[in-house]
C-alpha cells in the first residue's frame, strides 16, 4: 500500500517515489512509528518513506502490546509526549478529547499527572502521524508486510533490503526500530497433552514466566477475566516492580561529582534515597533524577563492571525504575499476600508433559511444576543471530555491545564499529541499543532519539535544509 500525503492516487506514486530520496523502518512499533513522526517533522524536503512489518496493525511492540484494552500504562501522561519540545501535547490531546474529560472529570483542567490505558495512547500516536503525513503532500508512504531477513550495502552508499519481495528496493537511509529485538526462530517444547497435564494437577494452575510490567498486566488480566485458579510467578531474580508515588516525584539527584566504579555508585544512590527520604521526598525522585546521569555514569564504567551489573544488578534496577501505578501495586501486593498468587525464584527451563522444570534459587535440582497453561511473559532481547541482525554483523555494518545486551550505538542510534567510526545512513532506535544507552526502552528517550536521527538524516542528506 503506497499513500502519498493522504491525497493522492495509487495510480501516481511509483513515478513520484522514483524522483525522491527513499528511507526505510524496520518496525511500525512505537520506535517505528514515533521515527516516521520525527521524519516528516524535521526533514523538510521530499522524501519517500518505506515502512516494514509483517504485523498487520500497529502494536507498540512488546513494551506496548496487550491482550487487554483496560491495561494501564506505566508512565504518567506528563512523559508521553511525541512532539519536540512541547511536553504537554499529550496532556492537549487528551483534554480535546471529550469522551476521554467525561470520563475522568476529577484531572480536569490536566491529566499531566494520571496514568492511562495504553489503547489512548496507541491512538494518540497514530493520529498525530496521521496528522504529520496528511500535512506532508509532497512525501509518499509505503506499508511492506514482508519480514526484512538481511541488509547490505549496494551500489556505493545505498542499502539493499532483502525480504520476501522479489523485487528487493535500495534505499539511501534505514531505521532499525524492531524494539526489543526481533523473535527467535526456535519455538520452545510445548505441552504436549493438556488432558494429561489438567490430571497431574489438584486444582487449576497458571504459570506465569517474568518479573516485570507484562508479568502484572497478564496476571490482572487473568483476574479480570475471572480466573480463580492458582497462578505461579517463576521470576530468575524474584524482584517484581515497585511502585509510583501518589503523586509527581519530581527527579532530584546530588550535585557533587558522580563516582566512576560500581561499588560506589551504589552506596551513592543509596545514600541519596536515604537522603532524600529524611527530608520529606521519595526514593522515586532520586530514581527520576538518576535517569539524566544514567548513561554518562554507564559509560564511565569499565566491562567487567558493566557485566557484572547485568549479572547481578539489572533486575533490581529495572523493577525500581519501570514501576506501576499506586493502584495497579496495590492489587499486586493483594494478590500475593492472599496465597492464591505466589513468586518463586529461580531458572525455568524447558517446558514438557504436564508442565516446566523448575530449578528453585538455591537448589542444585529441577523440579517439575505442573500447570494446565504456561504463558512467557518476559521480554525478549535482541537475537544477535537472527538472519537480519547477523546480516549487519557480516557485512561490517554494526557490531554487538560490550555485553552482546543489542547493537554498539552513538547517541542517536548509529552503529559504532572498532575504529570509532559510525555507519552514515543506518539507525537502531530504541530497545536495540539498550547496551549502549541505558533507559532508551522508555518513551521520552526514544522520542528523543528519534527527532535526532531526523536533524541527522536532514544534515547529511539535506545539507541546505533546515530541520523545525
Amino acid at each position: 500500500m503506497t499513500v502519498q500525503g493522504l491525497f493522492s492516487s495509487k495510480s501516481a506514486a511509483p513515478a513520484q517515489i522514483c524522483a525522491k530520496p527513499r528511507f526505510a523502518i524496520v518496525g511500525r512499533g512505537f520506535s517505528g512509528m514515533m521515527t516516521a513522526i520525527a521524519l516528516m517533522k524535521t526533514v523538510r524536503t521530499p522524501f519517500h518513506l518505506q515502512l516494514f512489518d509483517p504485523n498487520s496493525s500497529v502494536s507498540g511492540g512488546q513494551a506496548l502490546s496487550s491482550a487487554s484494552a483496560s491495561t494501564i500504562l506505566n508512565t504518567r501522561v506528563r512523559d508521553l509526549s511525541v512532539s519536540a519540545g512541547d511536553a504537554d501535547d499529550f496532556n492537549d490531546w487528551l483534554c480535546s478529547n471529550a469522551e476521554f474529560r467525561a470520563a475522568v472529570p476529577a484531572a480536569i483542567p490536566g491529566f499531566r499527572q494520571i496514568f492511562v490505558p495504553k489503547e489512548i495512547f496507541s491512538d494518540y500516536v497514530y493520529q498525530r502521524f496521521s496528522e504529520a503525513l496528511s500535512a506532508r503532500k509532497d512525501i509518499t508512504v509505503q506499508v511492506c508486510p514482508e519480514p526484512v531477513v538481511a541488509i547490505r550495502r549496494s551500489h556505493g552508499s545505498r542499502f539493499l533490503l532483502e525480504s520476501g519481495n522479489c523485487a528487493n528496493p535500495l534505499f539511501d537511509m534505514v531505521v532499525l526500530a524492531t524494539g526489543y529485538g526481533l523473535p527467535g526462530t526456535e519455538e520452545p517444547e510445548q505441552d504436549l497433552s493438556p488432558v494429561r497435564a489438567q490430571r497431574l494437577i489438584a486444582r487449576p494452575h497458571t504459570v506465569l514466566l517474568g518479573s516485570g510490567i507484562r508479568v502484572v498486566d497478564q496476571l490482572l488480566q487473568l483476574r479480570d477475566a475471572g480466573y480463580a485458579g492458582q497462578i505461579t510467578i517463576l521470576s530468575r531474580h524474584g524482584f517484581l516492580p515497585q511502585s509510583h508515588t501518589p503523586n509527581s516525584a519530581d527527579p532530584v539527584f546530588p550535585a557533587e561529582a558522580l563516582p566512576s566504579n560500581l561499588p560506589e555508585i551504589l552506596r551513592f544512590i543509596r545514600t541519596a534515597c536515604h537522603e532524600a527520604e529524611r527530608e520529606g521526598r521519595s526514593w522515586q525522585s532520586v530514581m527520576n533524577g538518576l535517569r539524566r546521569h544514567a548513561r554518562s555514569l554507564w559509560r564511565g564504567l569499565p566491562a567487567h563492571q558493566k557485566r557484572q551489573f547485568n549479572r547481578h544488578l539489572r533486575a533490581i534496577y529495572d523493577s525500581h525504575r519501570n514501576r506501576l501505578p499506586e493502584a495497579i501495586y496495590a492489587r499486586l501486593q493483594t494478590e500475593l499476600a492472599s496465597g492464591n498468587t505466589i513468586l518463586r525464584r529461580g531458572i525455568s527451563g524447558r517446558q514438557g508433559l504436564g508442565g516446566l522444570f523448575f530449578r528453585p534459587a538455591g537448589s542444585q535440582s529441577d523440579e517439575i511444576v505442573h500447570a494446565e497453561r504456561i504463558l512467557d511473559c518476559r521480554c525478549r532481547g535482541p537475537q544477535l543471530t537472527s538472519p537480519l541482525l547477523a546480516s549487519l554483523v557480516n557485512e561490517g555494518l554494526a557490531l554487538p555491545d560490550e555485553l552482546s545486551l543489542g547493537l554498539a550505538v552513538n547517541q542517536c542510534g548509529q552503529p559504532c564499529l572498532d575504529d570509532g567510526s559510525v555507519v552514515e545512513g543506518l539507525f537502531a532506535v530504541g530497545p536495540l541499543g539498550l547496551g549502549s544507552l541505558p533507559d532508551i526502552d522508555l518513551v521520552p528517550e526514544i522520542v528523543n532519539q528519534a527527532y535526532a536521527v531526523g536533524e541527522r538524516i536532514a544534515m547529511q542528506f539535506y545539507p541546505q535544509s533546515k530541520a523545525v
